[in-house]
């Protein structure tokens, strides 16, 4: 292993397209600090002894996300090459659009000046939606779960916590990055005859860079910041996200959002923050599973997945033979009947 993929691991931190780039760390931390200094009235110090609590930082809980953080980057820089990517997804849907004639590509002169801001828009839009949609099937799917709850065994939240994934799900969500991206690549290159650009800051997705700014990585803290009811319903907030980590049964399956609420709101999983919430993380007890041990964490759930699948396929096979095996006997005596009556 040399010494550039040695170098992927940090460059989250100095890459303003990752979530975790120092600039949105320190952005996150001065908003919490506003927020308890000037809304909360919290003191100074007592306010920078909340953030920076080392009781957070250093829990077991936390350690786990940093090892994971670590483990899962060295895992996906192994997979990731063969992985399915934006651009053939974009080259598929360019090609077929322009096999099909669907609709004719629009001359640039009359969107030069709009078209990167629609498609930078687009982009960010659907993009939210596919991580609401496919964060909503990791919880109802029982299969995907088995992975997804590795996030929610977290029993504190630090922004690492969003590292705190199963490889598995990893894949899932870089397919879910190729599939959705790529798609609108793929239209937005073929309508405007190649000519395409994003608007960025510092090469991230303008719209990324000021939800990152802020205060996304306030999601995964114990700093709960409300937004109100009214801009709840449209915008998820850090409170928000925070319930959806709740052991609470009635909190389960809420707030699927990322940056939107209005998925959740459509989907009926919408649920508002409430001032001076207290919530206590992780998964409830029946779920039994281990939280901090590294090694089960890789495995315990590609054998609940597999146990589930096998039992599946068990219970398909035995409801299609007894189906097959009741089935001669009730032709059989749907004809003695039909005979009976003729007879008689």
């Amino acid at each position: 292993m040399d010494f550039e993929v040695l170098n992927f691991i940090p460059d989250n931190f100095i890459n303003p397209q990752k979530r975790i780039f120092l600039g949105y760390l320190f952005s996150g931390f001065l908003i919490a600090f506003l927020w308890l200094y000037c809304f909360r009235k919290y003191t100074l110090i007592n306010s920078l002894k909340l953030i920076f609590d080392k009781k957070v930082y250093f829990s077991k809980s936390s350690f786990v996300d940093y090892s994971l953080y670590i483990f899962n980057s060295l895992i996906m820089i192994i997979f990731s090459p063969i992985l399915l990517s934006q651009l053939v997804i974009a080259t598929f849907i360019f090609e077929f659009m322009y096999d099909q004639n669907i609709i004719e590509p629009i001359s640039i002169n009359y969107l030069s000046i709009f078209l990167p801001i629609i498609f930078t828009i687009c982009f960010f839009i659907v993009d939210d939606f596919s991580k609401f949609l496919v964060h909503m099937l990791m919880h109802k799917i029982k299969f995907l779960w088995c992975f997804h709850k590795i996030h929610h065994s977290a029993e504190v939240l630090t922004p690492m916590t969003v590292f705190r994934t199963h490889p598995i799900e990893g894949v899932i969500f870089v397919l879910r990055n190729a599939i959705s991206q790529g798609a609108v690549i793929g239209i937005f290159f073929f309508i405007s005859s190649g000519e395409l650009s994003l608007v960025t800051v510092l090469g991230a997705n303008l719209f990324s860079f000021i939800f990152h700014l802020l205060g996304s990585n306030l999601r995964h803290s114990h700093i709960s910041i409300s937004y109100g009811k009214i801009v709840e319903k449209i915008l998820i907030s850090p409170a928000q996200h925070q319930i959806h980590h709740s052991v609470e049964k009635k909190h389960h399956d809420k707030n699927f959002g990322v940056t939107f609420a209005i998925w959740d709101y459509f989907f009926n999983t919408l649920v508002y923050s409430q001032s001076n919430q207290k919530i206590r993380y992780g998964l409830s007890d029946e779920e039994n599973f281990s939280r901090n041990n590294i090694f089960k964490i890789y495995l315990i759930p590609i054998i609940e997945c597999c146990t589930l699948i096998l039992n599946f396929i068990f219970k398909s096979f035995k409801i299609i033979y007894a189906y097959l095996l009741n089935l001669k006997p009730h032709k059989l005596n749907k004809n003695n009947k039909v005979l009976q009556n003729e007879n008689s």
